[in-house]
């Protein structure tokens, strides 16, 4: 991706949370120049990525398919420093922007419909060789609902609403056409983006840049060290 495409995104969730009353903590606005001054006492943003992801999936079409995430709460199972069992994200998909199918191996997590339009999110078990189990009806938890659904249903959450995915269940992400941007949050098990991710097509996960202009924010994979 080009820097100008990833800074005009952090800027379209900005502006995206911001019309739906969710305020960012401090670290999500800090530029490149105050990240210089930053000593070992942010060392938990650091290790743990908390802050701003912008992904093509290394697809090179965002518009199409990508997303947009902040990080913003997360604890590391194997670093005694970081005991949280949980994490957080909020997560911006766009009208007519698709997230691909995928799992993961260890977290669950609850998907929130946190402003905006409408959500579909397709949903399908995983049968014993790692692919889409497409026959089997299986339940679903939503807002304290469990009920059974056939394999590959969209379901659809509007602002408010929610569903819980768990482990080794595959699931994408679309917007209901016509109801506009979607800003979700996530509540999780602790999260590990460069090992808990299992996409049903082999893509990336993380952009490689190309620099045409400055950086506006820091993406959670270039903090400088201490």
């Amino acid at each position: 991706m080009k820097r100008s495409e990833i800074n005009l995104r952090i800027k379209e969730l900005e502006k995206l949370a911001q019309e739906n009353g969710f305020a960012l903590p401090p670290f999500c606005h800090w530029t490149p120049e105050e990240w210089q001054s930053k000593g070992s006492e942010y060392d938990e943003i650091r290790d743990n990525m908390l802050g701003w992801d912008i992904t093509d999936y290394g697809l090179g079409d965002w518009e199409k398919v990508g997303f947009a995430l902040i990080t913003l709460r997360n604890g590391n199972p194997k670093d005694p420093r970081y005991p949280k069992t949980y994490a957080e994200k909020l997560l911006m998909l766009k009208e007519g922007q698709h997230s691909p199918m995928h799992y993961h191996w260890s977290k669950s997590e609850d998907i929130i419909n946190r402003g905006g339009g409408t959500i579909i999110i397709h949903v399908y078990n995983c049968d014993e060789n790692d692919d889409l189990d497409r026959v089997h009806d299986f339940p679903v938890n939503s807002d304290g609902r469990t009920y059974m659904v056939p394999a590959g249903t969209g379901v659809e959450l509007t602002p408010g609403e929610s569903i819980t995915l768990w482990p080794k269940q595959y699931h994408d992400f679309d917007v209901k056409p016509g109801t506009g941007d979607v800003l979700l949050g996530e509540v999780s098990m602790c999260n590990d983006d460069a090992n808990d991710n299992r996409f049903h097509q082999p893509i990336g996960r993380f952009p490689a840049i190309e620099e045409d202009e400055a950086p506006y924010r820091l993406l959670c994979f270039e903090y400088p060290r201490v």
